[in-house]
């Protein structure tokens, strides 16, 4: 890990309200995985995003807008941020989002082949829509018309847009959780 992990006492004027708002918004929106230390320092992407307040507080304002004002379903959502952050082999992110899934209600067989960049037979019509333009979009490109028609067609023009930003969303997430070189909990796994 690049970054130390700053201990709850020794947040600076800057880090502390972004510190506070992370912690409660992690714990009424990312249930089931380790994101704090015993010391309420604050691990995964929180942890990078404190140490520039400045860039982290507009991403964390994003985090809370997708993932508390979502109109997509909540399977749907985790399929395209587990797509997403198995093609950027993002452990921390893997890890935190299979047990979102899990408590979403995605069975292992799903979550086992999407971590493992397949698209599982047994997804719902949503989950697949929420697959294909995840895979898409992380592949590079403009997102195919059929695909994003799929996407307007299931979810609507708003989560059609929405599951866009939420891959990029979660691109970026990949990328400061890879950058930093941020660890999956010593007593967790990644899925």
């Amino acid at each position: 890990m690049r970054l130390p992990l700053i201990p709850p006492s020794e947040l600076s004027p800057e880090q502390r309200p972004l510190y506070d708002d992370m912690r409660e918004g992690i714990g009424k929106s990312f249930p089931g995985f380790i994101a704090m230390g015993q010391d309420g320092a604050l691990m995964g992407p929180w942890n990078p995003w404190l140490h520039e307040p400045r860039i982290g507080k507009p991403i964390w304002d994003l985090v809370k807008a997708l993932s508390t004002q979502s109109s997509l379903p909540d399977s749907a959502r985790q399929v395209a941020i587990l797509v997403t952050g198995a093609h950027f082999r993002a452990g921390y992110e893997i890890y935190a989002h299979v047990a979102v899934a899990e408590h979403d209600g995605l069975g292992d067989a799903k979550l086992s082949a999407i971590v493992a960049g397949q698209r599982p037979a047994d997804l719902t019509r949503q989950e697949t829509v929420a697959y294909d333009v995840a895979a898409a979009l992380t592949s590079g490109g403009v997102l195919p018309e059929l695909t994003y028609r799929a996407a307007a067609e299931a979810f609507g023009a708003h989560g059609a847009a929405e599951l866009c930003y939420l891959v990029g969303l979660y691109c970026l997430v990949s990328v400061t959780l890879n950058g930093f070189d941020v660890p999956v909990p010593e007593d967790g796994s990644a899925g």
